[in-house]
């Protein structure tokens, strides 16, 4: 990209002349209509899903390259769909842009989006663009999933093992490490990468359904409760509760955090960022103790069965070696949009 275009503003080339840049990135045969015409396959139902995200709250420059907010921005769509065990279909974007805003950070934004929904053979087939003070990415993206195979917040029962498809406060930990480089002292190049790059590319686990899906194969009709994680392990343990009216007990020693922390974070620190961190997009998964079992040996590493299902309402955090009193999770925690 030469100098003279890549200081191209927004408002140099206009509304027409931005969707006639970001159509490439779109399949042509789909996009040019006043709305998107998605096929799906017999016998399946179509999901659908909705992020914002906002300069300044959800990405930013310190932290953030347009590529990595783009694939960010596509991932939680992407992580959304998985928690509902359905496949993507496609997603349309809405931007909201500061007309001085340079053309080539939208068109890095959406090479990032791409690269993201590339892994998973999802296009953009069309949204909408309009003139905003801040930076605002609105992502809609649609799925499809066998009625029969459908994940639901409200279908877990007291028994179930509580399931988490990987480790929890790698993303954060990242974050901080970018926002606060000096925290890593205690790490070489490769760790603080691979904390960095959990926070800047993480990846939504569509992988996970293929695998599940054969292990309950026998177990057709069984229903499955689950959700991602990208508010926190405790926040989507507390949600899925909510909806299904049951509790929950975790064991603090088998929620599962990056080896790293074991030699950077002091244990209780390592535990806030796994429980209230944030935008590590695993699956939290609920269902019978067996078929928990088989699904964490196929997954392998970092995945883990965290705690089981119970009566009542309370969530709690338990220490079997009862170095710890029983702690009551709560969402206070965790990020707040609206919080004092």
């Amino acid at each position: 990209m030469n100098s003279e275009l890549s200081s191209q503003q927004v408002k140099d080339i206009g509304e027409q002349g931005l969707l006639e840049r970001l159509q490439r990135f779109c399949p042509p045969e789909i996009i040019g209509d006043d709305a998107a015409v998605l096929e799906t396959a017999p016998g399946q139902s179509l999901v659908v899903t909705t992020d914002v995200l906002v300069d300044g709250v959800h990405f930013s420059n310190l932290t953030t390259s347009p590529e990595d907010a783009g694939w960010r921005a596509a991932a939680a769509n992407l992580s959304d769909l998985a928690a509902m065990g359905a496949s993507p279909l496609g997603i349309t974007v809405g931007l909201g842009l500061p007309s001085e805003l340079r053309v080539s950070w939208v068109e890095r934004l959406y090479q990032g989006m791409t690269e993201c929904l590339q892994k998973y053979n999802t296009p953009i087939v069309g949204g909408d663009v309009v003139r905003s003070p801040v930076t605002t990415l609105a992502i809609t993206a649609f799925g499809q999933v066998n009625p029969s195979q459908i994940i639901r917040r409200s279908a877990a029962v007291i028994g179930n093992a509580i399931v988490v498809t990987g480790v929890h406060g790698a993303s954060h930990a990242g974050l901080e490490l970018l926002l606060h480089p000096e925290l890593g002292q205690n790490l070489n190049n490769e760790e603080k990468t691979a904390l960095i790059r959990a926070h800047q590319r993480p990846q939504p686990r569509l992988d996970v359904l293929p695998i599940l899906w054969k292990i309950l194969t026998p177990n057709s009709q069984l229903s499955i409760a689950g959700m991602d994680s990208s508010d926190g392990l405790a926040d989507a343990i507390i949600q899925i509760c909510r909806a299904s009216g049951v509790g929950a007990v975790l064991e603090r020693r088998q929620i599962s955090v990056p080896k790293t922390f074991n030699h950077w974070l002091p244990p209780e620190q390592a535990l806030k960022y796994a429980l209230y961190g944030g935008e590590d997009f695993e699956l939290v998964l609920c269902l019978p103790q067996e078929l928990a079992s088989a699904l964490v040996q196929h997954l392998g590493e970092g995945a883990a069965i965290v705690g089981k299902i119970t009566a009542g309402s309370r969530v709690l955090l338990h220490d079997e070696q009862k170095k710890f009193p029983d702690q009551v999770l709560n969402l206070s925690q965790g990020f707040q949009h609206f919080g004092q």
